[in-house]
């Protein structure tokens, strides 16, 4: 399932003396069964980027292809025609805003998963079914099939929109900042239930501020600055260089920062075993044994 992005430009309020030149010549090839995560300072371009995939936002120029889907900003011509074969793009690709709770507006939960497919045309015992599995992956049981989503706690609200947006059966999920404002045992419970949806067969693409969910969760890294790709690497080779990591304000985890010095002073850590704090203590452990 690949994205191949090429020359893309994006601007806001283009033509007027308030533009904004959010996106510069992005050039991007991502492929294979791919769990990235895209990062930068805010203003840096990343939801700009995001909405462009499924067709929320519209190039100034530069085209974007996704498997089968073709959005061309250099042809003007299209322009009046860029919402054909929109919808099918957006099911194609999922895209899961910052807070999506806030987008809960249906009676009851089952209501709300099943508002989706319906108006993308499923019949309404397939939409049910749909729903109904998309619920369970998310970890909400039939007891929440008719409880108002409004009811619910802030988590498992959403879980409901989560589940809206996967019972699209998207191929690529996009997720924008998921984990904000949760605490760090539901943040857990919110990458592991990614981590079960892209088992699933669902690739992902995650905008996020945390650099321990990169190190953990990543297998590469888009960074993003001033509306440019700046690198598209692994989190360890993104991790080791310093000096790109300070001309873009990015702080590495502090367990990396912590297995870097540790290996500086001599103890032969391998890196690429580095995700977590538990990781680091193996490693030290496995380090000190070979040393006895």
């Amino acid at each position: 399932m690949p994205i191949k992005i090429e020359k893309l430009f994006y601007d806001y309020n283009p033509n007027t003396p308030f533009v904004s030149h959010a996106l510069k010549d992005i050039n991007l090839d991502i492929d294979g069964n791919f769990f990235n995560a895209l990062i930068g300072e805010t203003g840096s371009g990343k939801t700009t980027l995001v909405q462009h995939l499924n067709g929320l936002l519209w190039p100034n120029s530069g085209t974007i292809t996704i498997d089968e889907h073709f959005i061309n900003g250099n042809d003007k011509k299209l322009q009046k025609k860029k919402k054909k074969g929109i919808k099918k793009l957006r099911s194609h690709v999922g895209l899961v805003f910052q807070f999506p709770e806030y987008q809960l507006f249906e009676k009851t939960v089952i209501k709300d998963v099943l508002f989706g497919p319906k108006n993308f045309g499923m019949k309404e015992e397939e939409a049910l079914e749909v729903a109904k599995e998309s619920l369970s992956l998310v970890g909400l049981d039939e007891s929440y099939y008719e409880r108002p989503p409004f009811e619910l706690s802030g988590g498992e609200k959403r879980r409901v929109a989560i589940a809206g947006i996967i019972a699209l059966k998207p191929k690529i999920l996009v997720l924008d900042e998921p984990t904000a404002g949760l605490d760090p045992l539901s943040e857990k419970e919110m990458m592991e239930l990614f981590l079960k949806i892209h088992a699933n067969g669902t690739n992902v693409i995650l905008v996020t501020h945390n650099m321990d969910i990169v190190l953990k969760y990543a297998k590469k890294v888009i960074v993003m600055d001033k509306g440019e790709v700046k690198k598209y690497v692994t989190p360890i080779e993104l991790f080791q260089d310093d000096e790109f990591l300070n001309s873009v304000a990015i702080e590495p985890p502090m367990v990396f920062k912590t297995a870097m010095r540790l290996k500086e002073e001599g103890l032969a850590i391998d890196l690429k075993q580095i995700v977590d704090i538990s990781s680091l203590a193996k490693e030290i452990a496995r380090v000190k044994e070979l040393a006895k």
